[in-house]
């Protein structure tokens, strides 16, 4: 039976690269459905993601030892991931849940291919729903005398299902500086803004007494900087002086799930590499 893998690599921009790789690839008879790649000028740093389909005798290992070579020669960075399998998710909540609820949607219509294997909350109020869908479901109340110790269970959490990903779904607890650190590139976060210009409560509050005229959400990784990790995608949306603050709350909401929900689309597909403090997106 064929399987599906999905490769993805950055190294030092030289001559022969795809060549190298491709002919790698063809060696072990496997078949390219999409490939891609991006050299930065500013850097000399090449990108590029391939998926691609092997027969059923053809398996990780033997990928892994085909492009042995080109890996060496061109001192790559790689990510190989077999596309045939749902990587594992844990989505943490806090009291708003829109974000939580459209995963879980599009997750069942099944437009992001996912297991979501825990959701991890400060509150009590998601129980309910969560269970209802067959998803474990741990209350883990954080504040500032336990928030060490409450990180502790959430990483054995993350450890004991393998989850791959995490994603902040408007999880209103800011993560420590180790733990991002311990999960650099693993973790997605939706900012309440276009660009991160209103922090605290009440941004769209905020957004409105200052009479702006765009609003928007930004998904990106988590860093040790708050609400400054690198940008995997954006939208923003036009308002109006007659909109009331609780109708930018109501554009705001369905603007954050809609862009949370493609960045992780874009995560999960490994359309998304690090380029410093800014990504490459293979759409």
């Amino acid at each position: 039976m064929a399987q599906d893998f999905i490769l993805t690599l950055s190294c030092q921009d030289r001559p022969r690269i795809v060549a190298t790789v491709t002919t790698a690839l063809a060696d072990l008879g496997a078949n390219i459905a999409e490939s891609a790649q991006y050299w930065d000028r500013s850097t000399n740093r090449f990108f590029m993601r391939i998926a691609f389909e092997t027969s059923g005798q053809v398996n990780e290992g033997q990928i892994r030892e085909g492009l042995n070579p080109a890996i060496t020669t061109f001192g790559m960075d790689i990510f190989l991931r077999n596309a045939s399998q749902l990587p594992k998710v844990i989505i943490m909540v806090s009291k708003f849940d829109h974000c939580l609820q459209h995963l879980l949607y599009q997750m069942r219509v099944e437009w992001l291919r996912a297991q979501v294997v825990a959701v991890i909350s400060n509150h009590e109020d998601s129980r309910a729903f969560v269970e209802s869908q067959g998803i474990p479901y741990h209350h883990i109340p954080v504040d500032k005398n336990n928030k060490l110790a409450q990180e502790q269970q959430q990483l054995k959490i993350v450890e004991d299902t393998g989850a791959e990903l995490i994603v902040l779904a408007r999880y209103m607890q800011v993560l420590s500086d180790s733990l991002s650190q311990r999960l650099a590139g693993r973790v997605i976060n939706i900012h309440h803004s276009f660009l991160p210009s209103f922090k605290g409560a009440k941004p769209y509050h905020q957004a409105f007494d200052r009479g702006v005229k765009l609003i928007g959400a930004t998904g990106h990784y988590v860093t040790a900087d708050l609400d400054e990790g690198p940008i995997i995608e954006q939208e923003s949306q036009r308002v109006t002086h007659a909109q009331t603050a609780d109708d930018l709350v109501a554009v705001g909401r369905d603007t954050e799930s809609r862009v949370l929900a493609r960045a992780v689309k874009m995560h999960l597909e490994s359309r998304v590499l690090l380029n410093g403090r800014k990504t490459v997106v293979f759409a």
